[in-house]
């Protein structure tokens, strides 16, 4: 009877050992995905949590199997006992670091993802504010270019008053240029200027006298 329990628990420990190997298989297949998601999988948390679960009912099988072996008959366990119980203890160790060690990398490949992730976003936000920057220059630049034409526009018309000046005072200059040379050139016309400036002046001081000598007879018989 003692024999068979201890075969049937060593059984168990066995077949559950097979189902952990089985599902470190499908658990670690997590870590190597092309894209690791950004937060655990209801399937990797299902596959995490399956294994935990197997390793803890190792562990009972084998705290049965080791009270077994302390309740031998003769007090003394065969060799052989407690070598299966040793491996049992041994595999169960090297799985449950199994288990760490794929957990782990897990953990890496994801913080990793996440990483590039929000440096993607960095870069991307970085673009955009920088399209937007630009953009903002490019209508900063228009707007300057624009005022510079109205500038541009307004010298030209300045310049263009100007030089019509210039050209209307050039032509006024060329006018009394000519009418002096003429005036030079015919002494009759300035003699002629002078007299009729000289019997201007003669009757205006005639006109003058006579109303002066008007308004001394006005005062003198009023």
């Amino acid at each position: 009877m003692s024999g068979n329990t201890w075969a049937q628990l060593r059984q168990q420990a066995r077949g559950l050992e097979s189902q952990t190997e089985s599902l470190f298989h499908t658990y670690s297949q997590f870590n190597s995905s092309t894209a690791v998601s950004p937060k655990p999988s209801d399937a990797e948390r299902k596959a995490e949590g399956q294994i935990e679960d197997l390793l803890e009912r190792r562990e009972g099988l084998i705290s049965q199997l080791s009270r077994l072996l302390d309740s031998e008959p003769t007090g003394v366990p065969s060799s052989t006992k407690l070598n299966n119980l040793s491996r049992h203890r041994e595999v169960l160790a090297d799985h449950k670091q199994e288990l760490s060690r794929i957990r782990s990398r897990i953990s890496e490949s994801r913080n990793r993802a996440n990483l590039l992730s929000t440096v993607r976003s960095d870069i991307d936000a970085y673009r955009n504010s920088s399209a937007a920057e630009a953009d903002y220059m490019l209508d900063e630049r228009r707007r300057i270019d624009s005022t510079h034409n109205v500038t541009d526009n307004v010298l030209a018309q300045a310049y263009a008053i100007n030089e019509n000046f210039g050209l209307q005072r050039e032509t006024l200059a060329n006018i009394n240029r000519r009418i002096v040379g003429a005036a030079s050139t015919m002494p009759g016309i300035n003699s002629l200027m002078q007299r009729i400036g000289a019997k201007k002046r003669r009757d205006g001081i005639i006109l003058g006298s006579f109303i002066a000598f008007c308004f001394l007879v006005v005062f003198f018989f009023s």
